[in-house]
């Protein structure tokens, strides 16, 4: 027979004795082991209770009553619940193993480094640039030696040529200064130019590098782009002396590098 608890065996003996109080200590000892029966039912689940008397029964060949057998189903009925209420401490197959060796540790510990799409300006990007800027240096370097400049006869102070062209780069800005006030030209429209470039970063949040999510940019920057070029063309070619207007196929060329 199971062993049970001294806590279980004091409840029983005081709801022995609270019995035994109510009814005057007088009672016959059937009626003596029906009160704490009654008050465990109230505390103890009604299958264990069957599962007690089943357990008495089979103990006692059926011939035992009163008080003692009552007070044994009382006591064997919080063994058992006290029995069944004890958690099971044992995993799969019986085995008993602490919770970090089922666990593997790469489930609770990230061990390796999350991956990222961007990398350090240094060294991964300016290192790549200062080779190139020393490849560049070398090739212009030799490509001097072998090759002279296109550089034209001393100037005559008293002899302007005409028409007198600027740099390749600036006749964009050469070609305004026709068509508009040197004001609007060369202040206004360059300064509108210069002040959407330092906004461009603000004002522009797309995330986007897909060239149709970004339509609208693409397609500002090409006109502007397609504009200038435009500029540049007729200024280059398509303006002889005194700035006018000319057929380079009728007229000639009047541009040099």
């Amino acid at each position: 027979m199971t062993e049970i608890p001294e806590h279980l065996r004091k409840r029983a003996e005081e709801a022995r004795k609270k019995a035994a109080a109510k009814s005057g200590g007088d009672a016959p000892a059937g009626a003596e082991g029906d009160a704490p029966k009654s008050e465990a039912a109230n505390r103890i689940p009604a299958h264990l209770l069957e599962r007690s008397k089943a357990a008495k029964s089979r103990a006692a060949g059926g011939d035992e009553g009163g008080g003692g057998g009552t007070a044994t189903a009382v006591a064997t009925a919080p063994a058992a619940a006290a029995t069944a209420a004890a958690p099971a401490a044992t995993g799969p197959g019986g085995h008993t193993q602490r919770l970090l060796t089922v666990v593997k540790s790469g489930s609770i510990q990230d061990v390796k480094a999350t991956p990222q799409d961007k990398v350090h300006v240094w060294p991964h990007l300016l290192g790549i640039e200062f080779v190139a800027a020393l490849a560049c240096t070398a090739f212009l370097l030799v490509f001097s030696v072998f090759v002279n400049a296109p550089l034209l006869e001393l100037a005559n102070p008293n002899q302007t040529p005409n028409p007198s062209k600027a740099p390749w780069y600036f006749l964009g800005l050469q070609e305004l200064l026709t068509m508009f006030h040197p004001m609007v030209a060369g202040v206004t429209l360059p300064g509108f130019g210069l002040i959407g470039l330092i906004l461009a970063p603000y004002t522009d949040r797309n995330p986007s590098n897909k060239p149709e999510d970004r339509k609208f940019a693409i397609s500002l920057f090409t006109i502007f782009l397609m504009s200038w070029a435009v500029l540049v063309l007729i200024g280059s070619f398509f303006r002889g002396p005194g700035q006018n207007f000319v057929f380079p196929w009728n007229d000639g060329l009047f541009f040099e590098l």
